[in-house]
């Protein structure tokens, strides 16, 4: 009875070792070593620039700021007298952080019933599905990564409005994600056994 134990042990041990779906790249700061860990990025990110002309760049550095790649990522619980939980901040859910209302346009218009936000390709299609209409209702720039992540967290009628204009932490934010997205460009540029 105690070798069965010890093998249950043994088998849980290693099982915890391994990657669990869904979790985040090791290296996050390095666009080649998230595609090299995650080659079928490559092919969902190479879709969406073919369907929506967002470079693949673009997308990962707003996916690391919404998800830091984490499929099943939600907005933190918001807490009643700082201890009883009341639901979450938002209902902001997957790679794309995308809200419920928003995504079940999404389905309705373009991804089908079946897409999920915690599909990576359904994630990205969904990114430069928004962005899409974003170009075409407030003239930005399809890899304006700055307008753009504006415009995707404000929405666009608060983009228009210029909502993000008091919000300092909020723009920048948003330098930081097209700071990064140079970074992931220049990686992918030169990165060796990734070809996007």
């Amino acid at each position: 009875m105690s070798r069965f134990f010890l093998a249950l042990m043994v088998v849980a041990a290693l099982g915890s070792c391994g990657e669990r779906q869904g979790s985040a790249p090791r290296d996050l700061d390095n666009a080649c070593a998230i595609l090299r860990e995650r080659p079928e990025y490559v092919r969902e990110l190479r879709q969406a620039e073919r369907n929506w002309g967002v470079k693949p760049h673009v997308l990962m550095a707003m996916i690391y700021q919404e998800s830091k790649f984490i499929a099943n990522n939600r907005t933190p619980h918001q807490y009643a007298l700082g201890v009883i939980p009341v639901g979450r901040q938002s209902s902001a859910f997957g790679y794309a952080q995308a809200l419920d209302g928003t995504w079940d346009e999404y389905r309705r218009k373009h991804g089908g019933m079946g897409a999920r936000r915690d599909d990576f390709g359904d994630a990205t299609d969904f990114m430069g599905w928004y962005m899409e209409q974003t170009v075409e209702e407030t003239g930005l720039g399809m890899n304006d990564t700055r307008g753009q992540y504006l415009a995707y967290h404000e929405g666009r009628t608060g983009y228009l409005r210029g909502s993000y204009r008091g919000k300092s932490w909020l723009v920048r934010i948003a330098d930081e994600v097209a700071a990064r997205a140079i970074v992931y460009e220049r990686q992918i540029a030169s990165c060796r056994g990734v070809r996007i």
